[in-house]
């Protein structure tokens, strides 16, 4: 393994803390719930949802937690205005987990920052994402709230290059008038997490890994991703699929310890039902990183899976 010359920034979100060099903290797992097509979901565009399932999936994931001393945040996907005010609201008061606020519309993630800002929620929410669509009123928005967290993906749909990627981040490669990076500190965000993006295999998925490095290297800022989008779009695998379902969710699950193994700090491992099988596979990556650092230096926090399990 290696230790990064660049200090490596530790963010604190609501008292996770996430990022340092890499065998120093453990991994942070983020599980997605109401997300589309979710069984537990009986109508996305209301936010109506079976409750005593929801709790269950957050619980297990946060007995998982407990047991492996890999922090985990709850993954937040709503379509609505008035759904994800009350998948927000639900959430919050089954775990004190930080949470990350997710849309495919603007204006619902305006919305939530906007609540989360009036309920006193905003110190425990993750802005998802800061991204190369941003619009002036997200911007705006953003300044007003009181969220400081936010996820930067570096999804570059002009070049998908390395290069592409971080001259996103760095100065707006070319699409936007100004960086990632800039923004986000214009926009108040003093926690930066760096999301890669994660395109498909066969068009650049593998990247987002070389990418984990440079930017660790160049910035310091925790960086992680939602590395099983990977997989889950892989044709072959989902023919696969088709002769033994389990073949599917292994790989899904698996390519968490591939984000681990370049000095990943965090993951967006997917469906939350898959946090019994993720959680010790991350925790097992975690402590074989960690002993490979032995030699450099890296002292492991009280919390770190090696300092759990072993």
């Amino acid at each position: 393994m290696f230790r990064f010359q660049k200090e490596q920034e530790i963010v604190n979100v609501a008292g996770i803390k996430i990022g340092g060099q890499p065998g120093e903290l453990p991994t942070a797992l983020a599980g997605t719930i109401f997300y589309n097509n979710h069984k537990i979901v009986q109508d996305a565009a209301a936010g109506i949802f079976d409750k005593d399932a929801a709790e269950k999936l957050i619980n297990i994931q946060e007995n998982n937690s407990d047991e492996t001393g890999n922090p985990h945040l709850v993954h937040i996907f709503g379509t609505t205005v008035k759904s994800i005010s009350n998948y927000i609201d639900f959430v919050s008061s089954i775990t004190d987990a930080p949470f990350l606020i997710d849309s495919p519309e603007a204006l619902v993630r305006m919305h939530a920052v906007e609540y989360v800002t009036d309920i006193g929620l905003a110190d425990k929410s993750i802005y998802n994402s800061i991204n190369m669509s941003i619009t002036d009123d997200e911007r705006e928005v953003l300044k007003r709230s009181d969220v400081d967290s936010s996820i930067l993906l570096g999804f570059n749909a002009m070049n998908s290059s390395l290069d592409g990627r971080m001259a996103l981040l760095e100065d707006g490669g070319g699409i936007i008038g100004t960086g990632l990076l800039d923004i986000a500190h214009e926009c108040g965000i003093t926690n930066i997490l760096i999301d890669p993006s994660i395109t498909p295999m066969g068009d650049g998925a593998g990247v987002a890994l070389r990418m984990t490095l440079t930017a660790k290297a160049k910035w310091g800022h925790p960086i992680g991703s939602g590395i099983h989008n990977a997989p889950s779009a892989w044709n072959w695998l989902k023919a696969k699929q088709k002769e033994d379902p389990q073949i599917f969710r292994v790989c899904d699950i698996a390519s968490t310890c591939l984000q681990q193994a370049v000095a990943g700090d965090f993951v967006l491992y997917g469906p939350i039902e898959n946090a019994p099988y993720t959680f010790p596979m991350a925790a097992m990556s975690d402590i074989m990183i960690s002993e490979a650092c032995a030699d450099l230096g890296i002292e492991p926090s009280s919390s770190h899976p090696i300092n759990i399990l072993v």
